[in-house]
């Protein structure tokens, strides 16, 4: 359930702007908020069907979205990369003794830090 949770966050970061704003309110709601269908539909005055149908609705909209461009299947492969590039680095650094090196070393992190908040 949690990856299933870390996904749809996921999905709704990347292209949640791309919902209708009712669509967004109740996906917040009901992924980010934890409440229930049932919860949200008294909230709104609505039917539980129909704010599931709406929740179902932002789902599909926001998988076909990745299916197509594969935006958050890239980003995860690029954060790796860092991570891996950030090792690399750190064990450069430990088997350096020149100052020079050292600096273009820690020149090095610094950008990877950049690219992962990025």
């Amino acid at each position: 359930m949690k990856n299933q949770a870390y996904r749809m966050a996921l999905l709704f970061d990347f292209y949640g702007e791309m919902l209708t704003d009712r669509q967004k309110e109740f996906y917040d709601l009901y992924y980010n908020e934890d409440l229930s269908l049932t919860e949200i539909a008294e909230n709104y005055h609505l039917s539980r069907q129909g704010v599931r149908d709406a929740i179902v609705r932002a789902e599909a909209v926001l998988t076909e979205l990745e299916e197509k461009t594969g935006l958050i299947a890239r980003f995860q492969e690029r954060q790796k990369e860092l991570q891996t590039l950030r090792e690399l680095v750190d064990a450069a650094d430990q088997a350096n003794s020149d100052p020079v090196v050292a600096d273009y070393l820690r020149r090095i992190r610094e950008l990877c830090e950049t690219l992962k908040q990025e």
